[in-house]
């Protein structure tokens, strides 16, 4: 069969690396893809949201599955598009119809989804600029650190927390009044900080079966010791060595089952992936957010365990048949390190030229931010290049990238050194 996988990040890479290995893939196209993509899949200079471009792509190439990577043309309804154009519904949709993917395109949507759900997470309230003051009452009704969300798509970066009441007020302020976050921030949700350590729990959804993929953790922070500001992500660790047996079970009795029964009830047709941020406080899982596509950079940790082929994996979500499949995954410790550009997640340069990358060894290489030219690879993105080891724990693995990521070089190249640090 032929296969469409939309994105050009790290995610996507990881994605066409597990599909190029199923004998059932005939041709496999990444639109727009990037330097790491072009080794296995054709790439085609289509953006994720120019529908037009990628129904021309997918009549032109008989496309048969479309796997969407990123949020943005799921949240701009690129499922309902295939389903409602009578020259594409036969083409199968992997991620949800847009009022399904409102679940991560508006934080309030999700809050009050999880509330009605009885999902357990942290109590908040949503203000717009018209409530300010109330806000400002708000936020005095709560302990630092004040948690103030963008409502919309903020590229990751529309989450605030802070430890002073008045830089609280005056952030709600630029928020709502000043559009910090553009129209994202036009509703903010303030919500009580949760104490606890994160891991991300990945979900596979046919819109009534569900698998539940290896659980991972990612580290946001651009600093060490998780410092700094919030990044797409610097690595990686699957599984988590907190996340025992017990955990898992509270996890898909309080989290999973009802999430996957709550968009069945609220009539919101589901084939995809859910991404559900968790926090663990005390003992209980809490959510802290919803994505509906997978996680970068942990796909690189999670997708690399998975020993079934992926392509049967698909099909089966499409067809509403996932309980059928059996999921085989890898009992090693997977990690990823992410190399990210001098400057990220601030203002940082492109177009660095990437040296090295041949000198890896045992190590998965999947490329977030690369564009190639004249044969030679550079950087095109704040986050360039996730390595992906195997060891029998995850310090064995972490090794292993760490060992690999010093091989390359580009003029400004970060990373992290303490992936771990808090296991």
């Amino acid at each position: 069969m032929n296969i469409l996988i939309l994105g050009s990040g790290g995610r996507e890479h990881a994605i066409a690396h597990k599909i190029s290995q199923s004998p059932k893939v005939s041709k496999l196209f990444v639109a727009p893809g990037n330097a790491g993509t072009s080794n296995i899949a054709t790439n085609v200079e289509v953006g994720v949201n120019d529908f037009e471009g990628i129904k021309a792509l997918a009549i032109k190439e008989n496309i048969n599955l479309v796997v969407v990577g990123p949020e943005d043309p799921l949240v701009n309804g690129v499922h309902d598009f295939f389903l409602n154009d009578v020259e594409l519904n036969n083409i199968s949709v992997i991620g949800p119809q847009k009022a399904a993917a409102e679940l991560e395109g508006s934080k309030e949507f999700a809050k009050e989804f999880m509330m009605r759900h009885n999902i357990p997470t942290a109590a908040y309230q949503s203000f717009t600029s018209d409530n300010l003051e109330e806000g400002y009452a708000f936020l005095e009704t709560l302990k630092p650190p004040y948690v103030l969300k963008a409502d919309g798509l903020a590229a990751g970066k529309g989450v605030l927390i802070l430890q002073d009441l008045d830089e609280a007020k005056a952030e709600l302020k630029a928020m709502l009044v000043d559009s910090k976050f553009g129209d994202a921030s036009a509703i903010v949700v303030i919500e009580e900080f949760l104490d606890g350590i994160e891991l991300s729990c990945f979900v596979w959804s046919d819109g009534s079966n569900y698998k539940i993929l290896p659980m991972a953790k990612d580290y946001k922070r651009i600093g060490e010791g998780d410092t700094g500001l919030n990044t797409g992500g610097m690595g990686a660790i699957s599984p988590v060595p907190f996340a025992d047996k017990s955990f898992m079970q509270k996890i898909e009795q309080q989290v999973v089952k009802p999430t996957v029964e709550g968009l069945k009830k609220d009539n919101l047709p589901y084939i995809g992936f859910i991404f559900i941020g968790l926090i663990k406080v005390g003992d209980e899982p809490k959510v802290i957010e919803y994505n509906v596509r997978m996680g970068d950079p942990e796909t690189e940790v999670v997708v690399p365990r998975i020993k079934t082929d992926l392509v049967d994996v698909l099909v089966s979500m499409s067809e509403g048949k996932l309980n059928e499949i059996n999921l085989e995954i890898d009992e090693r410790a997977a990690t990823t390190v992410m190399a990210v550009s001098g400057g990220y997640p601030e203002t940082y340069e492109k177009g660095k030229e990437i040296i090295g990358i041949e000198n890896i060894e045992n190590s998965l290489i999947f490329h977030a931010g690369t564009k190639e030219k004249d044969g030679k690879i550079f950087t095109n993105g704040g986050r360039v290049i996730a390595i992906t080891s195997f060891g029998s724990d995850f310090n064995e693995a972490l090794q292993k990238s760490y060992q690999n990521i010093e091989k390359l070089h580009f003029d400004g190249i970060y990373y992290r050194k303490d992936l771990g640090f808090d296991l």
